[in-house]
């Protein structure tokens, strides 16, 4: 076993040196790395190696309402006896106070750590919607924010749960360890900064672009790129180095906190190692949860072949399938999420393996659609017509303990 360990640890986070004969190659061997690392192991891999390190006999609990998960995420977190280690029991309650029955250590807890999207909108964070960045602010400096959000974010992947997956990508390349990162004017919030980097980036000869630079002097010095190039084209650094300035060095404390946080269970070396397996559940990425990716989750569970059962049960898959596509369409009640969340506590697919391996039942004695969180299964209504069929999921769905609450 220890051998074996070993291995695994060795596979996934042994340096990886690759030479080069020429000179200023440094960012082309990076991004051939970073390939080569991205091919050879996936984020489910890897995430299945840290979570070795859990101790699923013990727990650190969590008792959580969805009208307010942030005030109790953040209890749970700063709980002297947390232990990021031990395994998390989740239990909600609803706005009446009364204890929901499934209690376990499976889909609750997933929700939970879905429900923590709204770190998005925490005050820490500043930017474009699917390009955050972190920003300084005394208050959550004070509360420690900052470690507690990279913590979060650590724990998260490692337990099953989602990334946040609305990082810029400025920000993930400089935690990462990054070199050649860079952003763009439209990151820049305060407009009054934007408009300076839209007139010098909109310079046409030497003395416009000398005269700019000194009219935001004061500017540009506390940035610390204030400086005559002898060439029009010296525009494009001064624009590059604040922006660096802006998003990276002026929140240097709060960057370094975050990433603090993220290195609990080892998470920020695993993103330095593997930076693309990880980028799409970091960063926002266009690959969104599909009716394929979807119908591909969950494994039927049918009988026999050749039984009247079966012949019932592969009729009801082949309107599950067109359910998914349908909603994918837009043209049903829900939506692929919607349906995600309703059977495992997550709505969008995790870095690491979904466990245990969410499955589809045929449900004959109700003629809704039913899900258990703790199996990550979905139980099918057996229906006569494919409208009944959706109409019954519909509903089923529709109401189900948080649905809308996203």
């Amino acid at each position: 076993m220890r051998t074996s360990v070993f291995s695994n640890y060795t596979r996934l986070y042994a340096p990886i040196v690759i030479e080069s004969d020429s000179e200023g190659s440094d960012q082309s061997t990076q991004h051939v790395e970073e390939e080569w690392i991205s091919d050879a192991i996936s984020a489910a891999d890897i995430v299945s190696d840290l979570s070795q390190k859990i101790m699923r006999t013990s727990c650190s609990r969590f008792n959580k309402n969805r009208a307010n998960i942030w005030d109790g995420a953040v209890r749970g977190f700063k709980r002297a006896s947390y232990d990021p280690l031990h395994d998390m029991l989740v239990k909600f309650t609803d706005d009446e106070g009364s204890t929901e029955d499934a209690v376990d250590t499976g889909g609750p807890k997933c929700e939970f750590l879905t429900l923590m999207d709204c770190l998005k909108a925490r005050r820490i964070f500043d930017g474009p919607e699917n390009g955050r960045f972190l920003t300084f602010n005394n208050a959550a400096v004070r509360e420690d924010e900052y470690f507690l959000a990279g913590r979060m974010i650590a724990v998260s992947i490692v337990h099953g749960g989602p990334g946040p997956r609305f990082l810029s990508n400025m920000l993930y390349d400089y935690l990462i360890g990054r070199t050649d990162i860079n952003g763009t004017v439209e990151d820049v919030t305060d407009e009054t900064m934007k408009a300076a980097l839209i007139e010098i980036s909109s310079a046409e000869s030497l003395d416009e672009l000398h005269a700019l630079i000194e009219k935001y002097e004061s500017l540009l010095q506390t940035a610390g790129c204030f400086d005559f190039p002898q060439s029009v084209k010296g525009k494009d650094n001064i624009v590059k180095d604040f922006i660096l300035w802006y998003i990276i060095y002026r929140n240097q404390y709060s960057v370094q906190r975050f990433r603090d946080g993220l290195s609990t269970l080892d998470v920020i070396n695993a993103l330095e190692q593997h930076p693309i397996a990880f980028r799409p559940y970091m960063c926002y990425s266009v690959d969104r949860l599909t009716s394929v990716s979807l119908e591909d989750v969950f494994k039927p569970q049918l009988s026999e072949p050749g039984s009247t059962r079966r012949q019932k049960e592969t009729r009801i898959l082949g309107y599950w399938r067109d359910y998914l596509l349908d909603t994918g369409e837009q043209e049903t009640g829900v939506s692929l999420q919607n349906i995600l969340m309703f059977a495992t506590g997550l709505d969008s697919l995790p870095p690491s393996t979904i466990v245990p391996q969410p499955r589809l039942i045929f449900e004959r004695s109700s003629k809704f659609s039913i899900a258990s969180t703790c199996a990550n299964t979905i139980k099918l209504p057996v229906s006569k017509s494919y409208d009944e069929f959706k109409n019954a999921m519909d509903f089923g769905i529709q109401n189900s303990p948080g649905f809308g609450l996203r």
